[in-house]
């Protein structure tokens, strides 16, 4: 410990993290947690249980790792979420990684509903999130990002963001969605890309007769995205340049989709 040059900076610290829960017909069969990664399990008045997945670093900065897991078995409804925003800070030029896998048993339900990512200037991120259903397993699920911090009237000029998600049927691809967002994309603010968007989100329905669902939620989404439906599939897009308001709009679809409340970690 006494080795180090003076005249060098010290190494910088790293989160490490992995959280994994495994729910069947019995309840909570497994539970993993290490490093900053955390899960929880609050008491729910309903039959369905709510994950709620923590990383107690605070965020996710360059060189960072975090891994969450769930895996639901045959017949089981759950939703998951996390506690907060997830915040993306300055790296100094590695990125944060941040893996989501997630298994959803044949019969089963899963509303993964993750609250909004914030990207700050100068962040790099790289999320890769994978969720396999078996049969007729089926999942809702949710990817906000806003783009600085809009109450501080902040304006992002240099970030490196990398977002994908992956939707998966007995080993068979049902939606494959890729993002990337970097210097340039922030640049070019034109009505083919950003806009003056400071605020986005994708929502994906998967499930047998999900494409019924595209005409009443056009209703709802009104003049601040798109809809879209096939195959088993209802996709809908917002984009607005008040991430408050993006976020109303989306509780509203969800509280329809879902025929209910959303987890009590988003109301704020």
């Amino acid at each position: 410990m006494f080795d180090q040059d003076p005249d060098e900076p010290p190494p910088m610290q790293r989160t490490r993290g992995r959280a994994r829960v495994v729910i069947d017909a019995r309840g909570l069969r497994d539970l993993h947690q290490s490093g900053s990664a955390k899960a929880m399990l609050p008491r729910m008045h309903g039959a369905a249980p709510e994950v709620v997945f923590l990383n107690t670093a605070g965020g996710v900065t360059g060189g960072d790792r975090l891994r969450y897991e769930l895996a639901l078995g045959a017949g089981v409804r759950a939703t998951a979420t996390t506690q907060t925003a997830e915040r993306a800070y300055a790296s100094t030029g590695a990125a944060g990684h941040v893996d989501i896998a997630f298994q959803v048993g044949a019969g089963a339900r899963l509303d993964w509903l993750p609250q909004e990512t914030i990207l700050f200037e100068a962040s790099h991120l790289a999320r890769t999130t994978r969720i396999d259903l078996s049969g007729d397993g089926a999942v809702l699920c949710v990817e906000s990002v806003v783009l600085g911090r809009v109450a501080m009237g902040e304006t992002l000029r240099h970030l490196t963001f990398s977002d994908r998600r992956e939707i998966w049927r007995d080993g068979a691809p049902v939606l494959i969605e890729p993002l990337h967002l970097g210097t340039e994309g922030l640049e070019r603010r034109t009505p083919a890309g950003l806009g003056d968007a400071l605020a986005l989100c994708s929502l994906a329905l998967v499930e047998r007769g999900a494409e019924d669902a595209v005409d009443p939620l056009r209703a709802l989404v009104g003049d601040m995205g798109a809809v879209s439906g096939w195959d088993g599939k209802c996709v809908v897009r917002l984009m607005a340049r008040d991430a408050f308001a993006l976020r109303r709009r989306l509780a509203g679809l969800l509280q329809h989709l879902r025929g209910g409340a959303l987890p009590r970690v988003w109301q704020r």
